[in-house]
């Protein structure tokens, strides 16, 4: 039932924004009287699973999710029919109007996206408004138990200030901005310092295949006490927090697991919150430095504030403020998005190593419906389909935009034959970057 879930909301993320993408070229395209021959979600390699012609447009839903597209007459595309290009070109053509039309039947798409993504911000910004972790609410530091981060002194309990001069203003931010940082202001122990990571740090985070790089830290709360437990009848129940072995305080659950290396082999007596409530209880350490119970390694947001561990802000925004709020989400996914960019085409940073493709925008997605969560997701997608169609690729409306600017700056229309070339060159290109990111996913699924 998992799985349908989360192939659900990929499918409907993906469907929604290659149909609201592709209509972006459509509407224009239409506008200037220039014929559209197909509009397809999904590709239709060999057959289609629907079609029907209306007009001058087939419109169809293909069989291979990969994508989908517009044919529009008298484009050089990846359609590559060369076939109509060698006839004289007709009026309702593309290739026969101005420039500046086919500029922007080409910027149509991603011009899309990218309002899609401001309009999704404003709706969840005015309809779930913001919950967030003020950095400053974090009393104690956070979890950091990657031994890369460690080696590249990031320690647990160190509270993280800033990163390159940026103020970490909530949690939220601490690892990506982390990532793709290079100076980390810390503070530790009441002393204030400076992290400098290697410019492999991600490429050392990816070939390590650990699960956690920054965290919080979080209580330890028993949710079992199996029946095979050498500690079943110490009085442990569900629900109860181990704040302290002895008198080794353990506020936190790695502070719990330094006590259980310190008294391995050992019975000792432990502090106990029950409903409020202080109780003491014996308790024996293996000589594996384990207690042979089952404990919660994540809570949620409002168990934590429950507790007492964080406190949490909510921020509501009216019809009106929500506008400059979603402007704001999308200008700083945009940039975000293009510094990942930018460590991935730097091979130094070994970030080119995370790239991953379809596999992993499916397991983005969570294994509940949650229309939050959703449309945050598809609106992140949105922006990174809308970023990823302006690089300068032939094939790709980066590369047609390119060839435009280059048309209306020079008065110089570049000839079918170059066009033609560059088109299968851009073709081989995505290819290559399709094989790459998909064959990450399968070198994970394997090797990880």
């Amino acid at each position: 039932m998992e799985f349908v879930i989360k192939i659900s909301q990929f499918l409907l993320s993906l469907s929604l924004l290659i149909v609201l993408h592709e209509l972006g070229h459509f509407i224009p395209a239409k506008a200037f009287k220039t014929r559209v021959e197909k509009f397809y979600l999904f590709f239709d390699v060999k057959f289609s699973l629907f079609k029907k012609k209306i007009g001058d447009t087939v419109y169809g839903i293909g069989w291979l999710p990969l994508g989908g597209y517009v044919k529009i007459a008298g484009m050089i595309d990846e359609s590559m029919d060369t076939e109509q290009m060698a006839k004289e070109p007709q009026p309702w053509e593309f290739r026969s109007k101005p420039a500046w039309q086919r500029l922007i039947i080409m910027l149509g798409g991603v011009t899309v996206n990218f309002l899609l993504a401001i309009l999704i911000y404003i709706g969840m910004s005015y309809f779930y408004g913001d919950k967030f972790l003020p950095n400053d609410n974090i009393k104690d530091g956070l979890l950091i138990e990657s031994t890369v981060a460690n080696n590249a002194g990031l320690l647990t309990g160190d509270k993280i200030l800033a990163v390159d001069g940026e103020k970490i203003e909530n949690f939220s931010q601490v690892s990506e901005k982390v990532l793709f940082g290079k100076e980390i202001t810390i503070e530790r122990n009441g002393n204030t310092s400076t992290v400098t990571l290697p410019e492999d740090f991600l490429a050392q985070l990816i070939d390590s295949k650990e699960k956690r790089f920054i965290d919080l830290r979080e209580p330890f709360i028993v949710v079992e006490v199996p029946d095979t437990s050498f500690n079943k009848n110490a009085g442990l129940i569900k629900g109860d927090i181990i704040i302290a072995l002895n008198d080794f305080k353990t506020k936190y659950a790695d502070e719990v697991r330094l006590g259980l290396e310190k008294f391995k082999g050992e019975d000792v007596q432990a502090t106990v919150i029950r409903e409020n409530e202080k109780i003491t209880l014996p308790l024996k350490i293996s000589d594996e430095s384990k207690l042979g119970l089952v404990y919660a390694s994540r809570s949620t947001p409002k168990t934590l504030e429950a507790l007492g561990y964080y406190k949490y802000d909510t921020k509501k925004y009216g019809f009106f403020e929500s506008f400059p709020v979603g402007l704001k989400k999308t200008k700083d996914r945009m940039l975000s998005y293009w510094d990942q960019l930018g460590a991935i085409f730097t091979p130094s940073t070994g970030a080119y190593k995370g790239v991953g493709g379809f596999k992993a925008i499916f397991d983005i997605f969570p294994n509940v419906w949650s229309w939050q969560a959703f449309w945050g997701i598809t609106a992140f997608l949105s922006i990174m389909l809308g970023v990823l169609n302006l690089l300068p690729i032939p094939a790709l409306d980066g590369g047609h935009v390119v060839f435009l600017l280059y048309e209306m700056v020079s008065g110089r229309k570049p000839g079918d034959k170059f066009l033609e070339y560059a088109q299968v060159v851009g073709f081989f290109i995505l290819i290559a970057l399709v094989l790459f990111a998909n064959g990450n996913d399968i070198y994970k699924a394997i090797f990880n």
